[in-house]
């Protein structure tokens, strides 16, 4: 072989490993009705996340959208979205996964400060996400705090919880955790 001369196509995705029709594939923008009909399908599956393809078509139909159900299927599987539905065997445990205790189960709770729950979710922005994490009494149902971040790291959670420590005082109940590698440690005290 010649260094001079320039290799064949075919050559060249023999080298590359890939079909050749890929060298000829010119890839295609997406099309304005693409794009005006994906923010209309992610809306639907944000507030009915249970509506599968042909539901989100009935949907769009009453908005005013005639779309074939097989071009929903497309841009739901390009957007990653798939309904929300139970699925089979999912109340089976994996073999060898550990089952934690329900550890207020016969406990009454009667009075405020005596249980905390803590919880996080996202809230969808125009551009990306916003976390959120409250801080509740078991008892009231009062959100004692929370705490708005746009990163998912732990300092906000920490946050919210020393905002809520400082007035209200530490929980009654100090339930204990366990660390992947550690032994068993109970909350810290405050």
């Amino acid at each position: 072989m010649n260094p001079s001369e320039p290799l064949s196509i075919t050559r060249q995705c023999e080298l590359l490993d890939i079909p050749r029709s890929t060298f000829y594939h010119a890839p295609q923008p997406v099309s304005e009705e693409h794009l005006e009909l994906m923010p209309l399908i992610d809306r639907c599956h944000t507030e009915l996340p249970f509506y599968g393809s042909r539901r989100i078509k009935d949907w769009l139909k009453d908005e005013g959208h005639i779309v074939n159900r097989k071009r929903i299927q497309r841009l739901m599987r390009t957007m990653g979205i798939v309904a929300v539905y139970p699925k089979q065997k999912l109340s089976q445990p994996i073999p060898g996964h550990r089952v934690y205790p329900y550890l207020l189960r016969n406990l009454t709770i009667d009075r405020p400060n005596q249980v905390w729950a803590a919880d996080i979710t996202f809230l969808p922005m125009s551009r990306g996400f916003v976390y959120l994490v409250a801080i509740m009494d078991w008892h009231s149902r009062k959100v004692l705090s929370w705490r708005l971040s746009n990163t998912m790291d732990s300092h906000f959670c920490v946050d919210a919880l020393s905002e809520t420590v400082e007035p209200f005082g530490a929980p009654e109940i100090s339930i204990p955790i366990r660390v992947a590698s550690s032994p068993a440690t109970t909350l810290p005290k405050f």
